[in-house]
């Protein structure tokens, strides 16, 4: 089964700047989607996501996350072959659910299972 590139998201310093920037430089649009986060429109492909860096994170980062059919499943496997959760499964209301791990090089990588909709 594939697992394709299904969002990615900026974390930043300084959301006011980064909209700015992206804007300017890719004629990108914005779309708030609550007082912490927003989507970003390219144009094609998947959206993005702004939001302002986490406390608990290191430094600002681009966060790509991949589509999964079983969330519970690919962390495991994950841990399985030397990753460390740092995002456990978390919900997304209405969406699905996304974690976050630290592959062996210590490269962070999200997936996201899709709520199923009946």
């Amino acid at each position: 089964m594939a697992n394709p590139l299904c969002h990615w998201e900026l974390a930043v310093s300084d959301v006011a700047r980064t909209k700015r920037f992206y804007s300017a430089v890719f004629d990108w649009t914005f779309e708030p989607m609550g007082p912490e986060y927003t989507m970003i429109e390219t144009g094609s492909g998947p959206r993005g996501g702004l939001m302002e860096k986490p406390p608990r994170a290191p430094a600002p980062a681009l966060n790509t996350y991949f589509q999964v059919a079983d969330l519970a499943k690919t962390l495991r496997l994950a841990v399985e072959a030397g990753a460390t959760v740092v995002v456990p499964k978390t919900e997304i209301t209405g969406a699905g659910w996304f974690a976050m791990f630290l592959d062996p090089d210590r490269i962070p990588v999200g997936i996201f299972e899709e709520v199923t909709r009946n």
